[in-house]
Parts: C-alpha cells; sequence; structure tokens
C-alpha cells in the first residue's frame, strides 16, 4: 500500500520551514505543499479567536491541493487550533507540541525544562499541561519571546549580531539562573536561533527543535500506515504565501540551503 499526495505542512511565516526541512530529510521522495500566511505573520500576538480562523483557512486551503497529512509546524497555532482543526478534518493532522514534549522528557535530566513560545502558546499553557501529565514534578520555567519571530524573519540569527544576542540575553537568562537542561524551542521559527541561543545557554543544555520533532513522528506513523510514496524519484517542493514572493524566496534559500526559486507562488486564502 502506499499514497503519492504530498504532505501539507503550514505555518504563519518562514519558521516552519524547519519542519519541512527535517520532512525533506526523512523523505526525500515525498512531494511537499507549504503554506506560509506571511500576509499575517506573526500568529503570536493574535487572539484565540483570530488563530483558530486563520488555521482553519490555512487547512482548508491545503486540502484543496489533495493533501493526505497535514503538519502544523505552528507552535500557536498547535497551542490553540489543533484540537479543532483535529476535529473538522479527516486526514493525519500533526501539531509541533506532543513530539517536542516527548523530546525534552527524554533529555532532561535535572528535571528542569524551559520553555520558549509566542505569546499566544506561552498563555495557552498547552506545553506545560502536557508536560506535568507525564511527570507532575518537574520545574518549568516558560518564556514568552515576541521579538524572536520578527527578527528570525528579517535574517538576525547569527551569532556576532549585537540585536540578536541581547534579546537571547533578556529572554533566557530566568532559565539559565534556574538550571535547565533541555529547552524547548516551542516555535519553529526559534530553531533558526539555535547558535545564538545555544552559546548563550552553554554546553550540557539540549535544545529541542519542535519542527524536527514533529519530522520524526510523522516518518514513524506514514510509514506504519503504509501512506508513503512509492515514487522513487525527488519529490517535488511547491511553496505557497500570502505576501512577497521576493522577500519568502530569498531567505527560504536560504533556510533550507537550496534554491526555491520559481517554486513560490503567491495566493490568497479569504476574499476579505
Amino acid at each position: 500500500m502506499a499514497d503519492n499526495r504530498p504532505i501539507g505542512v503550514f505555518d504563519s511565516g518562514l519558521g516552519g520551514l524547519t519542519a519541512t526541512k527535517a520532512l525533506m530529510q526523512s523523505f526525500p521522495g515525498e512531494d511537499i505543499c507549504y503554506l506560509g500566511d506571511t500576509g499575517r505573520v506573526p500568529y503570536g500576538s493574535r487572539s484565540r479567536e483570530t488563530i483558530e480562523k486563520y488555521a482553519q483557512e490555512d487547512m482548508a486551503f491545503l486540502e484543496r491541493l489533495d493533501i493526505k497529512a497535514a503538519v502544523v509546524a505552528c507552535g500557536t497555532v498547535s497551542a490553540v487550533a489543533l484540537k479543532a482543526l483535529r476535529k473538522n478534518y479527516r486526514m493525519p493532522v500533526y501539531g509541533v507540541l506532543e513530539p517536542a514534549v516527548a523530546a525534552a522528557l527524554h533529555a532532561t535530566k535535572s528535571g528542569r525544562i524551559g520553555i520558549l513560545g509566542t505569546e499566544a502558546t506561552i498563555t495557552s499553557g498547552a506545553y506545560e499541561a502536557l508536560l506535568r501529565e507525564s511527570k507532575a514534578d518537574l520545574e518549568i520555567i516558560s518564556r514568552a519571546c515576541p521579538l524572536f519571530v520578527p527578527l528570525v524573519e528579517d535574517g538576525r540569527v547569527h551569532p556576532g549580531d549585537v540585536v540578536i544576542e541581547t534579546i537571547v540575553a533578556e529572554y533566557l537568562t530566568p532559565l539559565k539562573e534556574a538550571g535547565v537542561d533541555a529547552v524547548i524551542l516551542g516555535c519553529t521559527h526559534y530553531p533558526l536561533l539555535e547558535d545564538v541561543i545555544g552559546q548563550f545557554m552553554g554546553a550540557g543544555v539540549t535544545l529541542i527543535s519542535s519542527g524536527a520533532a514533529v519530522a520524526e513522528q510523522v516518518a514513524k506513523d506514514l510509514a506504519a500506515n503504509g501512506l508513503l510514496s512509492e515514487k522513487q524519484d525527488q519529490g517535488i517542493h511547491r511553496y505557497y504565501v500570502t505576501d512577497s514572493v521576493s522577500g519568502f524566496t530569498k531567505l527560504a534559500s536560504l533556510f533550507l540551503q537550496q534554491d526555491v526559486s520559481g517554486e513560490v507562488k503567491q495566493v490568497t486564502l479569504t476574499s476579505d
């Protein structure tokens, strides 16, 4: 049994490309359709109602592309709207929370775990709830990092950049002082800051990429359920954005370490 339809991935912007890259590495033969809602990024500062509305529109677009599974490569949507998406769609819908939590629980030795996320993700308490379901006596330190997404989208991700290093120090000092030994990067933009965050936190602290964790879960599930593509050629990757194609193409090529020119199309999700 096989399924040659594409895997769909969506995020509010570029961050979900970290999950897409991991999926490409796991599934070199799979077709992937990526939607970045770049015209409305970021989602993390929006109300729950707005986030749920945007998420439904994102999923409806991907469903029209006849995907076989959807990866919600957005920590905010995974925290706020995943249950609603799973209720409304029959296909497998994967969020980034559960795989990241499992990886953090496996990584920690001290029982002190840090969580970084958007304001909406941290306010939802979704990561903390999942962690405590597995281990009630964990010490959890959560920090909202509202400036990370716009800085990543602006390409400010490299060590030596005084702006991002200053913001990282401000956000992560409480985690470092608490002695956490595992940090969940609870937004798929954040793995692009791994070098800067890792440099600040120091050796002995495991950084959990939610995108990589969900890609591993998808790989296991599709293989177990006979949903992998039977095609032998390199998979076809298509990218859809709701704002500038050129801006996305430049940064996406950098993040994916491959040229995506000619593969990106601007689309409209709603009529309003």
